[in-house]
Formats: C-alpha cells, sequence, structure tokens
C-alpha cells in the first residue's frame, strides 16, 4: 500500500511517447494528490484515463503561469499536495515550472521529485556518442545571428551536446552545426519510445544531407558529439623526458615537459612513470 502523500509539490515525470514509461511512484502520486497542475490538460487528461486516474487538473503553462501561479502558492500554502507534469518527460527540462518551484521554496513549500523518462537522457544513451560528460543545450535561438552566435560559444566545449528542434528546422540547424563544427559525428533521434522511434547515426554532413531529402517528422533530438582530442606526440615526449630525468624527480620532469609542450599534465605525469620504470627496472 502506497504511504500517503505529505504536503508539497511535486516534481512528476510522465512519458515522452510510451504510455507504460511510467513509474509506479509516479502513478501514485497523480492518484493521491490534491490536484494535478498540467501544461496540456487534454494531454495529461490521455494518460490518466489510460491508468485509471482520475484527479482535479489545473492548466499551468507560459501563457497562464503569471496569473496563475499566485493561487497555486497560496494552496501550498494551506498544505495542498500538487502534482506538476509537463506534456512528457519531467519538468522544467524545456517546460513551465521553473519560476513556481523557485517561488515555491521561497515560500518555504517542500519539494519531491518523482523521476522518470527524459527525452534528452533517452537520446543520448541510443546515439553511440560519448556519455561521460554532456551539456544539455534545449533549443537553439530562432534568429539567424543568434543561433550561429550560440553555436560557435559551444564549439570549444569538449562535451556531447544535446539540442531539441522542431523537425521543420531540423535541416536548416543541421547546416549551421556542419558550418561551425564540420565533420563531428552526431545522431537525431526521432519519435522515442513511439511507434516510429528512430535513430540515425552519421556526421554532420551525412545527415544534413539525409534529412534534406527526407523530411522529418515528429519530436527531435540531436545530439552532438565532442571535438576529437589529438593524440600527444609520444615520441616527442619521450624524447624530452629521458633529458629531463636525468638531473630531475618524474613529477618535475613531467611537469617541464607538459608546459613546453602543452599537453595535460597527468598524461605526461602517467608517461614520465612508465620511463622511470623502465629505467628502474633496467637497472
Amino acid at each position: 500500500m502506497a504511504k500517503p502523500l505529505e504536503a508539497g509539490l511535486y516534481i512528476t515525470s510522465t512519458p515522452i511517447g510510451h504510455a507504460r514509461d511510467i513509474s509506479l511512484r509516479a502513478l501514485d502520486t497523480l492518484a493521491n494528490c490534491d490536484a494535478i497542475l498540467a501544461e496540456d490538460t487534454r494531454v495529461t487528461a490521455k494518460l490518466l484515463a489510460i491508468h485509471g486516474i482520475s484527479r482535479p487538473l489545473i492548466s499551468y503553462n507560459d501563457h497562464n503561469a503569471p496569473r496563475v501561479r499566485p493561487q497555486i502558492l497560496m494552496r501550498l500554502g494551506q498544505g495542498k499536495r500538487l502534482a506538476l507534469v509537463s506534456d512528457s518527460g519531467t519538468p522544467l527540462v524545456s517546460d513551465p515550472g521553473y519560476k513556481l518551484v523557485r517561488e515555491s521554496i521561497a515560500a518555504g513549500v517542500e519539494i519531491h521529485v518523482v523521476p522518470g523518462a527524459s527525452a534528452a537522457i533517452s537520446a543520448l544513451v541510443v546515439s553511440g556518442l560519448p556519455t561521460n560528460r554532456f551539456l544539455f543545450v534545449g533549443f537553439l535561438p530562432r534568429a539567424r545571428d543568434s543561433r550561429r552566435s550560440t553555436l560557435e560559444k559551444l564549439k570549444p566545449m569538449e562535451s556531447t551536446l544535446i539540442f531539441f528542434e522542431a523537425p521543420q528546422r531540423l535541416v536548416e540547424t543541421l547546416e549551421e552545426m556542419r558550418c561551425v563544427f564540420h565533420d563531428r559525428d552526431a545522431a537525431v533521434a526521432r519519435e522515442l519510445t513511439k511507434l516510429h522511434e528512430n535513430v540515425r547515426r552519421g556526421n554532420l554532413q551525412d545527415l544534413a544531407s539525409f534529412y534534406a531529402n527526407s523530411p522529418a517528422r515528429g519530436e527531435v533530438t540531436i545530439i552532438l558529439g565532442p571535438p576529437e582530442t589529438e593524440e600527444p606526440d609520444f615520441e616527442n615526449v619521450d624524447r624530452l623526458l629521458e633529458k629531463a630525468l636525468a638531473f630531475m624527480p618524474v613529477r618535475a620532469a613531467a611537469e617541464l615537459v607538459s608546459e613546453a609542450l602543452e599537453l595535460p599534465r597527468k598524461a605526461v605525469y602517467a608517461r614520465a612513470l612508465l620511463r622511470k620504470q623502465a629505467q628502474t627496472d633496467g637497472d
């Protein structure tokens, strides 16, 4: 039996497509809260109907938020249990809710999170691109100059980048990315978890050419790989280390060579340790 809900605001994730991709805790929260704050009440009503849940729905979106938010805060202040959902995925990620959470915290309201599906993370893990470090960018500016400026600022980042995009702007965005990032590896994920789910992988040129001839439909997430790191010239590193290690300790030699060649200290230090060990074994 589910534990009774405490008072507060519940940030509740819902499926990004497949209706069964919802957690048991999310179902308990939606079924037992006092009301549900929905981005689009029609979308949320369909999800509730599938799972046999009937609760009051309150419209909360970018258009009515300034007007509705004070009423919501008043109800939370009275100890109500309200669930915040977006049309799909995790609320606040390119969806309304940030100001409500911020003002709820300021008012002393308890904030609970009910985690679940996220289009950004789902696309990342199926892209085949590095997942150890990533940045969620969301939607790029629509104005061309602002979009190009944003992409230029992102160019040096050594992270996988995650973008949302409308299908009608996909080709234009991929072309713009190609101009800035050249032939980086990328992936375009469409309609994840839905009937027509599709993930296409390749470099930016390949993807732009493909979608120019095969227009995309549905929700789109672009995953852009990080810049390729050039392999250090180990022959040159070893040559300088051999000279430096002859008259200074390992750490000092590594620092000297890394600064001279503008290479990461950790990589050069590891190389220096190997050479020092080889020298020791040879003595």
